[in-house]
């Protein structure tokens, strides 16, 4: 292509890439978007989206199985077909691409086919399809993340997975491997034993989800085991080494797992080695994510970047956000920094995990003394009727006024319920107001509800 000048120059249509430009048109700035792969980066194509078609397959079969006879359901003769799912997961992916390139298209953003590297001020080399320069007076950096894999370990697809390759493979092992017990790991762990995989993860830290409340991690680790997924906790994954058709898995201790297929679930990493960062001096920090202030700009001006090339909280819904903001200030708008403690955390598996804000431990450290109510989805008419008992909702408040600073959730449709501790925290809501609140009955939401009254130290139901 020839050399063409924008106001912005978006590198990756990630979900903070391609958000951001929908923004910046929107505020009246003519916007290029330059992407090597198919619009809606890692999450739409091979991360959220397709990973919870999967998902939502394994809750169906372990529902008919574990509770269709509670409901005079027959589960017997179940037939699964993993291919069917993992062929709807890939439509439904396909579907949402084709609906960014139609946004772009409604906002007259300009799709550039091509890898993009920084080049010089206000420019973008790009490679590929439509090989030339994009000149703009701004450019945003959202070329993402990718799967992270250790020095020394070879992913072949077949035996030794990351994300990527597990989402496209349309079987399941007999025996897995998988290592890390984070969102990833967690959740095909999830997915492979509905059906019918004898799965076995192995984390170095001494809880699941590292990072997450003590108490939901407890949590979720007594329901994989009554799922008899097993969880080895504390133990270092060492080496891979390929056995007939499988695969042995050393750990710390010298213990040997043996498994069809190993998948790797052990973080991911910023793709900014490839970005052009030291033509123009941008700089990262000592794991590769790109510097930048709290308005998203890099030590360059005229130059922002967002979302997991940034670090924080590597989420799709962080990406967008920040996306958002930094179009924003791009166009003059006075708005304030993202809160980062205010974006929550969710995992798709059964029981479903979800917080936002502090974990109790992290509130008594700052507060000292503060207020928490946890209600038990055992105590609740609507999870007991729809046969989901387990887990429970957690609020914590700081001890002057009450306002919230955290919650947590394990238990069916905690990824939705979520939201209104979001809501509540961006409006400094305190559990008093919560609780003053009418929630309708019988819903699952009762339990936000009653968590805010046992912190208030009323409690009605529990």
């Amino acid at each position: 292509m020839a050399a063409e000048s924008f106001d912005l120059a978006v590198v990756g249509a990630g979900p903070g890439g391609y958000v951001a430009a929908i923004r910046a048109a929107q505020l009246g700035l003519r916007v290029a978007v330059i992407e090597e792969d198919r619009p809606g980066g890692v999450c739409l194509n091979w991360g959220c989206i397709p990973s919870k078609a999967l998902l939502t397959g394994a809750e169906l079969v372990e529902t008919l199985r574990a509770h269709g006879d509670t409901f005079g359901v027959s589960a017997q003769g179940l037939s699964l077909d993993y291919a069917k799912a993992q062929a709807h997961s890939r439509a439904v992916s396909d579907r949402l691409c084709k609906g960014v390139q139609s946004l772009f298209k409604k906002n007259k953003i300009t799709l550039v086919s091509g890898r993009g590297r920084l080049s010089g001020e206000g420019a973008v080399a790009v490679e590929g399809a439509d090989a030339g320069t994009v000149r703009a007076e701004r450019i945003l950096l959202a070329a993402g993340s990718t799967e992270l894999v250790p020095k020394g370990v070879e992913v072949d697809g077949e035996r030794v997975m990351t994300s990527r390759e597990a989402l496209a493979a349309t079987s399941v092992p007999s025996r897995a491997v998988v290592i890390g017990a984070g969102a990833v790991g967690v959740e095909f762990a999830y997915v492979w034993a509905q059906y019918g995989a004898e799965v076995t993860i192995v984390e170095m830290a001494e809880q699941m989800l590292p990072g997450a409340d003590r108490e939901v991690a407890a949590g979720l680790l007594r329901e994989f085991k009554k799922k008899k997924i097993d969880v080895q906790l504390g133990t270092r994954f060492e080496e891979l080494k390929a056995r007939g058709g499988g695969v042995a898995v050393s750990v710390a201790g010298g213990t040997t797992l043996e498994a069809d297929r190993v998948l790797l679930a052990l973080g991911r990493r910023a793709l900014s080695a490839d970005l052009g960062l030291e033509s123009v001096g941008v700089e990262v920090d000592e794991r590769g994510f790109v510097k930048v202030d709290e308005r998203l700009q890099t030590t360059v001006a005229g130059v922002w970047a967002i979302g997991d090339l940034v670090g924080g909280p590597l989420l799709a819904h962080k990406a967008s956000e920040e996306g958002i903001a930094a179009a924003e200030w791009m166009a003059g708008l006075k708005r304030p920094p993202l809160d980062h403690e205010k974006i929550p955390g969710c995992i798709y598996a059964q029981p479903q995990v979800a917080w936002i804000g502090l974990t109790e431990e992290q509130a008594r450290e700052r507060y000292g003394e503060v207020r928490v109510g946890k209600f038990p989805f055992q105590a609740s008419g609507k999870a007991l009727a729809s046969g989901h008992p387990a887990g429970f909702a957690k609020i914590i408040a700081e001890p002057k006024y009450g306002e919230i600073v955290g919650a947590h959730l394990l238990g069916h449709g905690a990824t939705e319920l979520v939201a209104e501790i979001g809501l509540a925290m961006t409006l400094e809501c305190t559990t008093a107001e919560i609780a003053g609140t009418t929630h309708a009955h019988p819903t699952l939401s009762e339990a936000i509800h009653e968590a805010a009254l046992l912190a208030e130290g009323r409690g009605i139901n529990f």
